[in-house]
């Protein structure tokens, strides 16, 4: 019998229909290589691992490994380490593609999205279980109260969708809130231009106290002197949650000039 461990925000999904699902939203061909984070009980490493060419998973719990290992799945390395703490420049050396699918840790989730999204080089999805009110962030629009500093950097470095809702009761042991499966796709080409560093540096600044407006937030970035050199008074008293992300890689842009 397996102790569900509270730290690792496990919550594991069984359902075979379910799991079915998630390989085929994230398309996972005898090409792809895929990077499961949280392997769990293996349940969807299992249905990966019929469709990939390889899976590496990663899990935190030791106390998993004779479970995981005992799975004999013989296109599957699993690494038993923190994956928030490897160097994805190694990971990715021999690798030149990959996909990644994965049951994310609900406490964790947003850390692990950014580290992706801001280290990876060669990912070109990610199709991940995250909490219904993430999903809801990820995709959100300008102008919305789910809009923020994640719903911008997605659409930076790509295009997410939601593909489908997945309730609480479908876990052991069930969660608070019910889950959805988020597709994300990958545009390197994008906004290659610019730097990315620089810019999420940017967008942060740009939310950092929601209620207050662009000329504030900015101001500890740039000068108001130059803020209203560039923009004229109408912008500079919008707020951050009504930019589109071409209106913030445009706003970027000329005060980067």
């Amino acid at each position: 019998m397996f102790n569900f461990k509270k730290k690792y925000g496990q919550n594991f999904l069984s359902d075979k229909n379910l799991l079915k699902a998630i390989a085929n939203d994230a398309e996972v061909t005898k090409k792809d290589v895929v990077l499961e984070i949280g392997a769990g009980a293996g349940a969807l490493t299992q249905e990966l691992s019929l469709l990939a060419q390889k899976v590496v998973a990663f899990e935190i719990d030791t106390d998993l490994k004779d479970e995981l290992l005992s799975l004999n799945l013989p296109n599957v390395e699993f690494i038993f380490q923190d994956f928030m703490k490897v160097n994805l420049k190694d990971f990715e050396k021999d690798i030149s593609s990959y996909k990644v699918v994965a049951n994310l840790p609900y406490y964790i989730t947003t850390p692990i999205i950014f580290k992706i999204l801001e280290e990876s080089e060669k990912v070109n999805s990610l199709t991940i279980m995250v909490q219904k009110e993430v999903a809801e962030r990820i995709v959100a629009e300008n102008s919305g109260k789910d809009y923020g500093i994640l719903s911008v950097m997605i659409k930076f470095y790509g295009e997410a969708q939601i593909s489908r809702i997945v309730k609480r009761q479908m876990f052991n042991p069930m969660p608070n809130v019910d889950s959805a499966v988020v597709v994300i796709k990958i545009d390197r080409d994008k906004y290659s231009d610019i730097d990315k560093e620089k810019f999420s540096k940017f967008v942060k600044t740009a939310f950092s106290m929601r209620r207050k407006t662009l000329l504030n937030n900015l101001s500890s970035l740039y000068s108001k002197d130059i803020l209203k050199a560039a923009f004229d008074e109408k912008f500079l008293t919008r707020r951050a949650e009504s930019l589109s992300i071409n209106e913030f890689v445009e706003t970027y842009k000329k005060l980067e000039k």
